[in-house]
C-alpha cells in the first residue's frame, strides 16, 4: 500500500475536500482524486460518498482513517528515530477561551518547552462558534471551551469537568453585607463583564432574558483577570468564573454574591475533531492543558 496514497487519503479526511487536500498538499485536483481512486481500487470499496461536491467519510473510510493515523505515527516515529537528534519543529494550535490563557501559561510553561524543543505553540483566542469553524476546518488542532456542556460525535472529548462560578463585588461594597441580592436588584448595579455573546457572558444573558431582565455593564473587556483586578477597586461588580476570582476571595479583597434564580451550568471541555490524526506532538500539548487546566 502506497503510503503517499494513504497521506493524501487523511488530507481529504480532514479538510472534507479535495481541492483543499491539494493546496495543502501542493498537487492538483485530479492527482488528489487519482490517489484516493487508486487507494479505493486496492481495498475494494469506496472511502468517501461524494454527493453534490460534498466529501464524507463511508463507514468503512472511517475504519481505514483510524489505521492510516496509526499507520502515519508510526512511520513519523521511524523516521525521527532514525534522523538526526536534532528535535524537528511542529506548530500546534489550540483555540480556547480568553479566559483560560492564563493558568495555560503560568508556572512551569518554560519546563513544558524545554521538555518539548521541537513544539511551537501558537494559542488562538476565540469564541465558541468560532473555535467550532477552525476546528472544523482543520486551522486548529484542539479547542478548549468554557460554554454549556457541548456533545457532538464529531468531536472527541479529551477532559472535561464543571466549573463553578459566582457573582462578585469588592469585600468593601455595601453589597457584600447581604445575604441574599434579588437578579431584579442586582442588574442595576455598575457591572463589567466580558464581551457579549461570548462564553459564560451569553449563558448568563440568556438566564436573565428568561426573566425578563438584562445588564447594560459600563465595561465590556475580554481580559477576565483584568475584570477581576477592578472589581477588588471597586469599579462594579461581575460574574465570573471561581478559578478567575477564588485568590482574591481566599485573601478577603472579593466576596461571593448570592443571587437565588439564577443558575448557570458552565463547563470546561478540551476537544479535537475525530478526524484528526493525534500526534505525539499534539498528544504531548494535550497532556499539558489537561495537567494545567483540569483537576487530576
Amino acid at each position: 500500500m502506497d503510503l503517499k496514497n494513504l497521506t493524501t487519503f487523511i488530507h481529504v479526511a480532514e479538510l472534507g475536500s479535495f481541492t483543499k487536500a491539494g493546496v495543502a498538499l501542493g498537487c492538483s485536483q485530479s492527482t488528489i482524486s487519482f490517489q484516493i481512486r487508486q487507494l479505493e481500487e486496492e481495498l475494494s470499496f469506496p472511502l468517501f460518498e461524494r454527493i453534490n461536491r460534498t466529501v464524507v467519510l463511508t463507514d468503512k473510510g472511517r475504519e481505514v482513517l483510524a489505521y492510516a493515523h496509526q499507520i502515519r505515527q508510526m512511520t513519523d516515529e521511524l523516521k525521527q528515530s532514525i534522523q538526526s537528534d536534532r528535535p524537528r519543529s511542529v506548530r500546534i494550535r489550540v483555540a480556547m477561551s480568553d479566559s483560560l490563557c492564563n493558568s495555560l501559561l503560568e508556572d512551569n510553561f518554560q519546563q513544558f518547552l524545554q521538555a518539548h524543543p521541537g513544539i511551537n505553540l501558537k494559542i488562538v483566542a476565540a469564541g465558541t462558534e468560532e473555535m467550532f469553524r477552525l476546528l472544523d476546518h482543520n486551522e486548529v488542532d484542539a479547542i478548549l471551551t468554557l460554554e454549556s456542556h457541548i456533545y457532538n460525535t464529531e468531536y472527541v472529548i479529551v477532559r472535561e469537568e464543571e466549573v463553578a462560578h459566582h457573582f462578585v463585588a469588592a469585600a468593601s461594597s455595601p453589597l457584600a453585607k447581604l445575604r441574599q441580592i434579588p437578579p431584579e436588584e442586582l442588574v442595576h448595579q455598575r457591572f463589567i463583564l466580558t464581551e457579549k455573546g461570548m462564553s459564560y457572558r451569553r449563558l448568563l444573558d440568556e438566564q436573565l432574558a428568561q426573566r425578563s431582565l438584562e445588564i447594560i455593564p459600563v465595561l465590556e473587556i475580554g481580559n477576565p483577570h483584568l475584570i477581576c483586578e477592578l472589581v477588588q477597586q471597586g469599579v462594579g461588580v461581575s460574574f465570573l468564573p471561581d478559578f478567575v476570582t477564588e485568590k482574591a476571595v481566599k485573601e478577603g479583597k472579593l466576596v461571593y454574591l448570592e443571587v437565588p434564580g439564577i443558575q448557570v451550568s458552565i463547563w470546561k471541555q478540551l476537544l479535537h475533531h475525530r478526524d484528526k490524526w493525534i500526534s505525539p506532538q499534539i498528544s504531548s500539548v494535550l497532556q499539558y492543558c489537561v495537567e494545567k487546566e483540569f483537576h487530576t
